[in-house]
């Protein structure tokens, strides 16, 4: 026999309730903003007690408002969701079966960085799975896991790349490469993964254009070069040998301040 669909909470792009038979939307919207609070914090922890979550989700009040609001919120929440929440003793956790995209995309993202990972890890995760943990929110326990999660996917994003680039699927790998750039644009290792794919498909020119973007972008947002690691990979190229040895030249002592390699050609970093 089938399973009956099971309850779905969506944190990453914004809050939002997928319960069997109702819209998504309208189940949302039922939910008053303490409510979705309560249901985001479960989604995000392991099996809080009353205590723990009372506190995270109320800090600024007393400790015996805060538990009255958490019984008001565990109440409200039963009437628009029953169900959705078990209460074991001093413990609250999500009823068995109800699924949530941030541990979808935590799921895939271990899997894809293991070293043990099969060929369905190297697969990027869905569109869905790549925004950001419930934007406008500033709760510090949201921070905190808006910020590992990003992490967590530009490192399973860059693995996923390298693996699809090694088995020759340099347009996924590219995508997946991209991505990870996109996520976090001053990250260096994802623009050195899309150099490499550039280089691995014998694109020369695509390869220094990417490193050029990425020197400009640095030099313009941090103030800095790219590090060996980076350079290494285009050095051999003779317009970039060019424009390294007029660093090293403009680098000597006496000298003006270093040169950024741009788009094209050498231009003196500006004064800052």
């Amino acid at each position: 026999m089938d399973r009956p669909p099971a309850a779905h909470v969506t944190l990453l792009d914004g809050f939002g309730l997928d319960l069997p038979g109702r819209p998504r939307r309208s189940a949302a919207d039922q939910l008053p903003r303490a409510v979705q609070r309560l249901v985001a914090h479960l989604c995000l922890s392991s099996r809080p007690t009353r205590v723990e979550t009372a506190g995270h989700l109320w800090p600024d009040v007393p400790e015996d408002h805060a538990h009255g609001s958490l019984r008001s919120a565990l109440w409200r929440l039963n009437k628009a969701a029953p169900g959705l929440v078990e209460a074991s003793g001093t413990c609250l956790r999500l009823a068995a079966g109800v699924r949530v995209d941030v541990r979808d995309l935590s799921d895939w993202a271990r899997r894809a960085v293991s070293p043990s990972g099969g060929p369905d890890d190297v697969v990027a995760p869905d569109a869905a799975l790549l925004g950001d943990l419930l934007p406008g929110w500033y709760d510090d326990w949201v921070l905190l896991e808006r910020e590992r999660l990003r992490q967590l996917r530009v490192q399973a994003l860059e693995a996923v790349a390298v693996r699809l680039a090694s088995a020759d699927r340099h347009a996924e790998a590219l995508q997946a490469a991209h991505a990870a750039v996109r996520a976090e644009p001053l990250r260096e290792s994802a623009h050195r993964v899309v150099v490499g794919i550039h280089l691995a498909q014998g694109n020369v020119a695509e390869a220094v254009r990417a490193y050029e973007v990425f020197c400009t972008l640095l030099a313009d947002e941090l103030g800095v070069l790219p590090t060996a690691l980076m350079t290494r990979l285009v050095e051999h190229v003779p317009r970039v040998r060019r424009a390294l040895a007029a660093q090293r030249l403009l680098r000597a002592p006496g000298r003006p301040a270093p040169v950024v390699i741009r788009s094209g050609e050498c231009a003196t970093e500006r004064d800052r």
